[in-house]
């Protein structure tokens, strides 16, 4: 096998391994809101934990406010993020991090007109439409 046909090959073990990751990561996100109740069971969740707010700038239309690890542990039990951990193919102990960088802008994403009120039967489409995107990589 020539130097050129290795490198083909490492490109595309790559390029699949990516995908194989990004998939994992879409499917992980969509689960952890399907088993969370969708929209409205993140917003009872968030607001029980003291974080109303940061999750209602998520649904909104202006700035999302950020969110640490820490804080995500006072919403998902240790188990629940270990669970997304493994779904998403990272280590358990970036877990809230990860999902700390994710879980605004997915949620920005799927109330894009800025309202619960909007989504209706939408929040089970576009987690599904999301799993679907992501399979395909």
């Amino acid at each position: 096998m020539g130097l050129l046909d290795q490198l083909s090959d490492a490109i595309s073990g790559g390029v699949q391994q990516l995908q194989d990751t990004v998939g994992q990561a879409g499917g992980a996100l969509g689960d952890l809101l399907q088993n969370s109740g969708g929209i409205d069971g993140l917003v009872e969740r968030f607001q029980q934990a003291g974080l109303g707010d940061t999750l209602q700038s998520w649904i909104s239309q202006g700035e999302n406010l950020p969110i640490s690890a820490e804080q995500l542990q006072q919403v998902f039990s240790a188990d629940t993020l270990n669970s997304l951990a493994e779904k998403a193919g990272i280590d358990p102990a970036q877990a809230g991090e990860w999902l700390s960088a994710n879980l605004p802008e997915w949620v920005n994403q799927l109330t894009p007109n800025g309202s619960l009120s909007d989504l209706g039967g939408v929040f089970e489409q576009g987690v599904s439409a999301v799993k679907d995107f992501f399979s395909k990589f």
